[in-house]
């Protein structure tokens, strides 16, 4: 995964599929433009490649023309589902500076009832996307509601939440300070203790790399085993049930992200707890990004779609073909593990995917690392960081972090792209 020794065209990119810049290029333009390098494009330029189309994404979203005013763009970003001071505060200065109403942000009762309206689909994009339905879309988009959504604005405003939920759980899951003009973006903060075991952890670590190195081979070889569609249904069910304990939860987030919460004890729940009756499963081949999604997000807001697709197709394919201390490694396989857990967590089956391999490529660490970051970023910690991939560079780690991102945001966006389809027929 590292990014180390990897050459990139030097040219400014301006839409999709343009070239990719050199990392001083990219960190340059976003200093020119924002007038500071931020914490968030610091860590993601370890990946040149994926910042890039990120930055894209930002500037279609938040300035180029659209449906939705600049300031209700930043407004709608600065929910604080996830109690991620980091963006809120990011969000809540570029709402002022785009001439927002400073009231709106001591209180969400400030703001027009409209953007009020957008509360329940807001919570469920967050927590359980898989429980939107037509009905949501209908009582903001039908020409009784009062005020009324366009779907242009809707789409704008769902892919605003969904892109910022995703973010945070990057934020967490990268451990990102605040900025020096944040709350506390000037406090110290210590190093954490040395482990007394240091020595051991990294035998152990070079351990757990030859061990996956090994599996990720056997794996290969054994593609070509046939497996019925009902083995392949038992492994989905096997990992979608499986009992994955997340962190501690945190002390209560700040008051200048509680007035922006409505419903804050609303969470996280298993897609189907164990012994409990599951919702309806999406299946892929029912209801897919490249199928569906994407000419009905291209048709709402046009360019859009094609930025989101870049997204997806970079970081899906993002690979430097190295891992930990081995080169010339075809990591497709433990990409493609990483991406299906993620859609597998949020209810979403593959019908030509063998889940039996996400077992036998990701480690418990790194299932409870993703599932935390995907599920509950807030209680992301700096151990379970740490607990996972010991012997990969952070560089490796923040790429892993890029593949839980994208998978989250491709996953709310399809169940809510499914019922606006549903609600257009």
């Amino acid at each position: 995964f590292q990014e180390e020794g990897i050459e990139v065209p030097r040219a400014l990119a301006s839409g999709p599929s343009a070239f990719i810049p050199a990392k001083e290029d990219i960190l340059i333009e976003s200093f020119l433009s924002l007038g500071r390098v931020d914490h968030l494009t610091m860590v993601m330029a370890l990946h040149p490649s994926y910042l890039s189309c990120f930055l894209r994404i930002q500037h279609a979203l938040f300035e180029l023309d659209g449906p939705l005013p600049r300031d209700w763009r930043h407004y709608v970003s600065a929910a604080a589902r996830h109690h991620c001071s980091y963006m809120v505060q990011q969000h809540s200065k570029a709402f002022l500076e785009a001439g927002g109403e400073e009231s709106w942000l001591s209180g969400i009762k400030h703001a027009p009832v409209k953007l009020r309206s957008l509360h329940t689909l807001n919570k469920l994009l967050a927590h359980r996307p898989w429980l939107i339905t037509q009905q949501h879309i209908q009582e903001l988009v039908c020409a009784g509601a009062e005020p009324r959504w366009s779907l242009a604005e809707l789409i704008h405003a769902v892919i605003l939440m969904a892109h910022t939920h995703s973010l945070c759980s990057f934020v967490w899951g990268c451990g990102l300070n605040p900025e020096p003009d944040h709350i506390g973006g000037y406090a110290f903060h210590p190093p954490s203790p040395a482990h007394e075991d240091g020595r051991q952890e990294l035998v152990d670590g070079a351990v757990e790399v030859e061990v996956l190195m090994k599996r990720m081979v056997e794996l290969q070889q054994q593609q070509e085993e046939e497996c019925t569609q009902e083995e392949m249904v038992t492994r989905f069910e096997r990992e979608r049930s499986e009992s994955i304990p997340t962190a501690v939860v945190r002390g209560a987030p700040p008051e200048l992200v509680l007035c922006l919460v409505e419903e804050p004890e609303f969470r996280y729940e298993d897609f189907a707890p164990r012994g409990e009756q599951s919702p309806p499963i999406m299946r892929a081949q029912d209801y897919s990004w490249e199928d569906h999604g994407f000419s009905l997000v291209q048709r709402l807001l046009p360019d859009m779609g094609q930025f989101l697709d870049e997204e997806f197709q970079v970081v899906s394919n993002l690979t430097y073909n190295r891992m930990a201390m081995h080169e010339d490694v075809d990591t497709y396989t433990l990409r493609k593990a990483l991406w299906n857990y993620i859609h597998c967590l949020y209810g979403i089956r593959y019908d030509d995917y063998d889940y039996g391999s996400v077992n036998v490529l990701l480690e418990r660490s790194l299932k409870v690392f993703v599932k935390t970051m995907a599920c509950h970023p807030e209680q992301t910690t700096a151990s379970t960081y740490h607990a996972f991939w010991r012997h990969f560079r952070h560089s490796e780690k923040v790429h892993a972090n890029l593949i839980v991102m994208g998978a989250r945001l491709q996953a709310a966006l399809l169940y809510t792209l499914r019922s606006i389809t549903a609600y257009i027929k």
